[in-house]
């Protein structure tokens, strides 16, 4: 099984400025512990401009990810294990790799799969265990029909509304070093990927609901989120929770993620 290593600084910097673009109070510094997800702003893998796909992703068919011949790229879930508090200005180290890699055909076409595993760890102690889902399909052809997005859940306990503009967009890829067109080229994701706008990262709607799931319950240890239809950045979305159950819903009522919070034991 190939594996990839990579080493960083947790740069507390990097994660005040995430916080910033959130709207959040800029509190992280040295030594603090940083909020769960805000990993993603770490282990950068920058490439030439040669090395890059027609998407700003690194081209695929490395050790990690293969060719399967499919162009559009999504993140389509993922499930975490929090074990140990990540600290800002610390070094860490991720070890990632391929746990699986398949293909299928759906109702839209051939698809493709593949489940990426990272460890990160400081100091020796493994702080964070995450799976990455990822699916990989044809362009669209005008010909097909839209798929309908599942209705979500109007049972929630707790809500709170969220916004989005091209420059939170814009400032979230560069935070996360995330070249994928169809956040930022609004020319490129509505001509090319089909959609109606900029597209909302799936990771950044998963960060807002472990940050709401935080405040609601306070330190995970487990977190799991899975992508059901995309949101548009002129679109107004819902964080809602019912128990260990939490989703987004969409401005028309559709799902547009479903999720679980499992806090540590007290």
């Amino acid at each position: 099984m190939t594996e990839e290593i990579q080493t960083d600084v947790m740069d507390p910097a990097r994660a005040a400025a995430l916080q910033a673009a959130l709207s959040f109070d800029v509190r992280i510094g040295a030594g603090d512990q940083l909020p769960p997800f805000f990993h993603q702003l770490y282990f950068w893998s920058p490439q030439p401009p040669d090395a890059l796909g027609r998407d700003g992703h690194p081209k695929v068919g490395g050790e990690l990810i293969p060719d399967m011949g499919l162009p559009r790229r999504m993140w389509a879930g993922g499930r975490l294990q929090f074990h140990a508090p990540l600290i800002a200005g610390s070094d860490a180290e991720r070890r990632s790799v391929r746990e699986s890699a398949t293909s299928k055909t759906g109702r839209t076409g051939p698809l493709g799969f593949v489940t990426l595993r990272h460890e990160i760890s400081q100091g020796g102690t493994r702080c964070l265990t995450e799976w990455q889902d990822l699916v990989y399909r044809l362009d669209p052809d005008e010909s097909d029909a839209k798929p309908v997005a599942p209705m979500a859940r109007t049972d929630e306990t707790d809500q709170r509304e969220v916004t989005f503009d091209s420059t939170l967009l814009f400032r979230y890829s560069a935070l996360t070093f995330n070249g994928h067109r169809i956040h930022y080229d609004l020319d490129y994701a509505r001509d090319v990927e089909g959609y109606d706008g900029l597209v909302v990262h799936g990771p950044l709607l998963a960060q807002l609901l472990m940050l709401f799931a935080v405040d609601l319950m306070g330190p995970l240890a487990q977190f799991s989120f899975r992508a059901s239809s995309p949101l548009m950045h002129f679109e107004t979305a819902t964080l809602c929770r019912s128990g260990s159950a939490m989703w987004v819903r969409g401005p028309d009522g559709r799902q547009c993620m479903s999720a679980e919070a499992v806090p540590q034991s007290k």
